[in-house]
């Protein structure tokens, strides 16, 4: 065999879990084929480049075999090579999100627990009695 669908292609070569979501994929335009947004039943041979987009991470990998069955990771690390470039830009984008992590993130306590809350009320009615009361004191 020499040339293949791209989806069933994407779907072998383990980047998505099923045929379905490599179509979704493509369809939404995140698969490059030769530098041209390519449809599902675009044909694959050894030599082409698919750019894939995951979110904010971009791979360029380049075909170096074809198959549409769906074997084990490291059998279908051999259908394809990554550039250099892609690696090194995946790396940057990691270094990236590890020293500027999401805000929300950072956040080290969640809801209040009900000793807070307690407290927290405790205090509100301490302030409010002593600042506006209604009874006259002398």
């Amino acid at each position: 065999m020499e040339r293949l669908r791209l989806d069933k292609w994407l779907w072998a070569a383990r980047f998505y879990k099923t045929r379905s979501l490599a179509c979704e994929e493509i369809d939404k335009g995140r698969v490059q084929v030769n530098g041209v947004v390519a449809k599902p039943a675009r044909e694959l041979k050894a030599g082409d480049s698919v750019l894939l987009r995951s979110g904010p991470i971009s791979r360029t990998v380049t075909v170096m075999a074809v198959s549409d069955k769906r074997g084990p990771a490291p059998v279908a690390a051999l259908l394809y090579q990554e550039t250099e470039d892609s690696i090194r830009q995946r790396q940057q984008v990691a270094e990236q999100r590890r020293l500027a992590p999401e805000p929300a993130l950072s956040l080290s306590q969640g809801r209040p627990t009900k000793r807070d809350r307690r407290d927290t009320e405790q205090l509100r009615q301490h302030d409010w009695d002593e600042r506006w009361s209604a009874s006259l004191k002398t």
